[in-house]
């Protein structure tokens, strides 16, 4: 056996559409599985070129190109028949003359370099339209498409429900090789908010209403001349990752910044991660104060950690502070415009907006509150705290 496969491998691999559409929940597997068909093709075909997309390279890196790490890991059949990887161009080359190409593109002018056998836009709700059609029309075979369905985007108002097209409607359930401990999370998202959790644990296209910020936009980078507010982290280790954010101001503006999205680390690792970014270590880092034995470690370690002023209703007050200001969100801060994206308030069973957002995927978010409490709370006046 070459892979230890799900039902989505056997449904991706057998269709017969010119483009295959995987909306699905976390943890269904659908990336992993059509990594899984990618390479299947490439062993099987002679001299097929693939090209996996994603909206850049540190999007990939914690996506697509991790689980084809993790595949070739797991596969002493697949690492045979693998005749050279190059890390330094995301690359894999077969003894079929395959070739497997992981790619990100600047724009749509750019997106027209180039030509293909097999197309995978991994997580498509990051990419736009345009750039979209331009690979299209330079995909000979098949396009793979998947994306978690937070709202409604171009899939479904430009692709889905052509003759050519085949849906695939995924969730955990779906995913043989999930923990029971992750799918409990996943299906409790059914108590504190109905409507994430038809997005999360059912795969289904979630609604825009409810949203807890609209005052956003993607942008390519942070501005020069910006003033500098802060950064801003959140603990984690297994389950949830430790965050980094740093935030700018301009113009009445603020422009934030991803750093670090990770799970697994340790203070030492996380020093040394912020060491590799150039962080000057006499500035001020605000962090979660639940957890003051991180931020004790990190100081004995030579940063500058403080803990979050947080008070009575702490995540209302910081809410409130940030939607005041536009938020410019970095192109490389792809986890931060996800979770802001479907950063929404509770909703009863009722259907009722309720005045607390849900707490899930917020890690980023989290991040950006703490400079919120600590660093602007004192440039803005008192206003009353809306739901909007």
């Amino acid at each position: 056996m070459i892979f230890q496969t799900s039902p989505l491998y056997e449904a991706n691999l057998n269709t017969t559409a010119d483009v295959v559409v995987n909306q699905g929940g976390t943890s269904s597997g659908k990336t992993y599985s059509i990594m899984q068909v990618l390479f299947t093709i490439a062993m099987q075909e002679n001299n097929a070129l693939i090209t996996v997309v994603g909206q850049d390279f540190p999007n990939l890196k914690v996506g697509a190109l991790r689980d084809a790490q993790n595949i070739i890991r797991d596969s002493p059949v697949l690492q045979s028949v693998i005749t050279k990887a190059n890390k330094s161009t995301s690359t894999y080359e077969f003894a079929t003359g395959s070739v497997m190409e992981f790619m990100s593109y600047d724009d749509w002018q750019d997106a027209k370099s180039g030509k293909r056998d097999y197309l995978f836009i991994n997580e498509a709700n990051g990419i736009p339209y345009n750039m979209y059609c331009e690979l299209a029309l330079r995909t000979r075979k098949r396009i793979y498409i998947d994306y978690n369905p937070n709202s409604e985007f171009w899939v479904h108002r430009e692709v889905l429900g052509r003759p050519t097209v085949q849906l695939i409607v995924s969730d955990h359930r779906h995913n043989p090789f999930l923990s029971q401990k992750t799918r409990d999370k996943i299906e409790a998202l059914a108590e504190s908010d109905t409507e994430l959790w038809r997005v999360y644990a059912r795969g289904l296209t979630g609604k825009v209403e409810g949203l807890v910020f609209r005052n956003y936009a993607a942008v390519p980078a942070l501005p020069d001349g910006g003033t500098f507010v802060g950064y801003g982290m959140d603990f984690g280790f297994t389950n949830d990752p430790t965050t980094l954010v740093e935030v700018w101001k301009q113009n009445g503006e603020l422009w934030i910044n991803e750093l670090i999205y990770e799970t697994g680390l340790t203070n030492q690792d996380i020093s040394e991660r912020m060491k590799l970014l150039g962080i000057p270590q006499g500035r001020e880092i605000t962090a979660d104060s639940a957890e003051p034995k991180s931020i004790e470690e990190l100081n004995r370690l030579g940063w500058n950690v403080r803990g979050a002023n947080k008070g009575q209703d702490s995540i209302r007050n910081s809410i409130d502070i940030l939607k005041r200001y536009k938020l410019n969100l970095t192109q490389r801060s792809h986890n931060l415009r996800r979770e802001v994206g479907g950063y929404r308030w509770k909703t009863n069973k009722n259907g009722t907006l309720e005045n607390v957002p849900v707490d899930a995927n917020n890690h980023t978010i989290d991040a950006l509150r703490y400079v919120a409490l600590n660093k602007l709370s004192e440039n803005v006046g008192k206003g009353k705290y809306t739901v909007a």
